[in-house]
C-alpha cells in the first residue's frame, strides 16, 4: 500500500518537474520524484528501473551543481 501511494506521489512530482526543469526547484522535484519511485520499483523487484532512476538522480544532481 505504501509503495503504491509513494509511486503516485513520485509520478506527480515527475509530471510537474519538466515544466520548471530549468530552475533548481524543477531539478529537485525530478530528483525527489525519481527517489520516491525507487521505493515502488524496489517493492516490485524492478531492478532495471532502480538503475534508471539512480542514473537520472545522478544526472539531475550533476546539472544542479554544475
Amino acid at each position: 500500500m505504501a509503495a503504491n501511494v509513494s509511486g503516485w506521489i513520485g509520478a506527480m512530482l515527475l509530471c510537474v518537474a519538466p515544466f520548471i526543469i530549468d530552475s533548481d526547484l524543477g531539478k529537485w522535484l525530478a530528483i525527489s520524484g525519481l527517489a520516491i519511485l525507487c521505493l515502488q520499483a524496489w517493492s516490485t523487484k524492478c531492478y532495471n528501473l532502480i538503475f534508471l532512476n539512480l542514473t537520472g538522480i545522478l544526472g539531475y544532481t550533476y546539472a544542479l551543481y554544475l
